[in-house]
């Protein structure tokens, strides 16, 4: 087990974030992968609960803003709910994720990791108007 980097992206490439991901196994699919980022940003945003979530994917009752989601009141997330919701969101091209230089098409593909390997989020977002 490793310790990953995982880097948040946007669609141009600019970094927008990044954070650690303790135990990560070096063999593991794409999905035990996107749990696993969700399960730690989760359980940091529970240790100490906040007005704002910066986190993968929108927490429900929660609104977009420029510095992650507002949610109306702090409060303690559930990270599997956070999961579901984050399968759900690449499986509708919600965001992308590259480990290495290969962008990976499925939750179920199996990728090999090690401490150097960069893995990106990159999320995707709707055009304004359409």
């Amino acid at each position: 087990m490793a310790t990953l980097v995982i880097h948040d992206e946007t669609a141009t490439g600019r970094e927008i974030a990044d954070f650690t991901v303790p135990d990560v196994p070096s063999r593991v699919t794409v999905r035990e992968l996107v749990r696993l980022r969700v399960r730690a940003e989760v359980e940091a945003h529970n240790a100490r609960p906040r007005a704002v979530f910066r986190g993968l994917v929108r927490p429900t009752d929660a609104e977009i803003t420029a510095n992650g989601y507002l949610l109306r009141k702090p409060r303690q997330l559930d990270w599997g709910k956070q999961a579901a919701i984050a399968e759900k969101a690449f499986a509708g091209n919600g965001f992308f994720v590259l480990v290495g230089d290969r962008q990976v098409e499925s939750l179920d593909e199996t990728v090999e990791l090690s401490a150097d390997t960069r893995v990106s989020f990159v999320r995707l977002v709707p055009l304004a108007g359409g």
